[in-house]
């Protein structure tokens, strides 16, 4: 455990929480927390509301905004290592270790990639995000003009994506594509988590098997869009869940009864190849992160 420096929180008030205290607002939006642990922040002086020390009676209104300056707390240790894969004046890549988060979230803020990297390489922008269990490639870019040139390619599908990961079972198809819409759905501990949902966003992946064990499957994966979890969430809803995924069952929902969160660890996913056009000189870069020794393949 490390104590860090701790952090502030923003909501915006929306239209469907105005008239409500800022207690049951706070309460609602953040599951994490009971009704009685926001009033004791509130009496401690952490929360303002529109820039003023917040009451613990006071009723918001739509576009107002809360502030939370959460004090510092002790950080779970996680693998802080990286690997750079390639470096130039427009952009870095590395290879992520699994364990640690991308980005601030969930209890975790100087225990990040983008911590570490800003530490190492200056004000660096990620252009994309891995779950904290998933090991493998992340781009970062080191100036706007790189950053609104690869996000442009991003939201065109120009960067081509490739994972590899061990499913459960052994599948009957040697490849397949996958077009489960993905969304939110009702999580004990955080309210919602995403998962298949009938009517959430497109969604689209192509899983091929690369080798078949005992009661496992090594899969490549590539994936046009990226929505939150979707190779997990995608794998599971065809049947074939990633090998010790605590969160996400048959089916792309949450496992019955669960309380496991999304960054919880124990699944082996690895974001392994990157292609993409190069932000300054527009020739085709194709990147690679080393694969763990699980993922190997005769």
């Amino acid at each position: 455990m490390t104590l860090n420096h701790g952090c502030t929180y923003r909501l915006q008030v929306p239209p469907d929480a105005s008239g409500a205290t800022l207690v049951a607002l706070l309460a609602a939006r953040f599951t994490h927390s009971t009704s009685e642990d926001w009033r004791a922040r509130i009496a401690r002086g952490e929360l303002d509301l529109d820039g003023r020390p917040a009451d613990d009676d006071a009723t918001v209104a739509v576009g107002q905004v809360v502030t939370w300056r959460r004090p510092a707390w002790d950080e779970p240790d996680v693998p802080l290592e990286f690997d750079v894969i390639h470096e130039d004046a427009a952009i870095v890549a590395v290879s992520k270790p699994a364990g640690l988060p991308t980005m601030p979230a969930g209890g975790f803020v100087d225990h990040t990639l983008l911590a570490v990297m800003r530490a190492s390489f200056g004000d660096v922008r990620p252009l994309h995000r891995l779950g904290r269990g998933t090991s493998g490639l992340v781009l970062f870019a080191r100036s706007a003009a790189a950053a609104s040139a690869l996000g442009r390619a991003w939201r065109a599908h120009a960067v081509g994506k490739d994972y590899r990961t061990l499913v459960d079972g052994v599948p009957d198809w040697t490849s397949r594509a996958i077009d489960t819409p993905i969304g939110p759905l009702p999580h004990a501990a955080l309210g919602t988590v995403f998962g298949a949902a009938p009517d959430g966003r497109l969604a689209h992946s192509v899983a091929t098997v690369l080798e078949r064990r005992v009661g496992a499957t090594v899969c490549a994966v590539q994936i046009t869009t990226g929505r939150p979890h979707q190779i997990r969430i995608h794998l599971a809803a065809v049947g074939h869940p990633l090998v010790g995924d605590p969160l996400y069952g048959p089916g792309g929902v949450p496992r019955p009864d669960t309380r496991a969160l999304p960054g919880d660890l124990g699944y082996t996913l690895h974001a392994h190849r990157l292609t993409f056009a190069h932000p300054t000189t527009g020739v085709s870069l194709t990147l690679e992160a080393p694969l763990p020794s699980q993922l190997e393949t005769a």
